[in-house]
């Protein structure tokens, strides 16, 4: 079961990736905002896949993915942006930083799973 670490500090947003996930037969991990997502991110070195929120506190979305690139010469996840946030100039900001795609909320479940299962394949 391929484990999928959800980091948003919306405890109903992460609600609603996990049940979707969930019933595709993904494992998923939460956090609650970019401080706690990199514990579990180096709890968790055979996550397939990181789906971050933009907008959180101690630690935004695109600080964590900027330091993802992993210190011990392994390649960290790829990592889907979740967010309500649009803006041009901080989708461009995550590609640069590694992101791999974008999804805008609310969002549709199957739209999220389909880019969950191409990014996981």
């Amino acid at each position: 079961m391929k484990k999928i670490v959800v980091i948003d500090d919306s405890q109903t947003i992460r609600q609603q990736v996990a049940a979707a996930l969930r019933q595709a037969g993904f494992e998923i991990l939460e956090a609650v905002d970019g401080v706690d997502g990199a514990e579990v991110i180096d709890r968790t070195p055979d996550a397939a896949l990181v789906i971050c929120d933009v907008n959180m506190p101690k630690r935004n979305g695109l600080e964590l993915l900027e330091g993802l690139r992993r210190e011990d010469g392994r390649s960290p996840p790829p990592v889907l942006m979740l967010t309500t946030e649009g803006r041009p100039e901080l989708i461009e900001r995550a590609r640069k930083a590694g992101a791999k795609g974008w999804l805008v909320k609310p969002f549709k479940s199957d739209l999220l799973l389909a880019a969950v299962r191409k990014l996981t394949s």
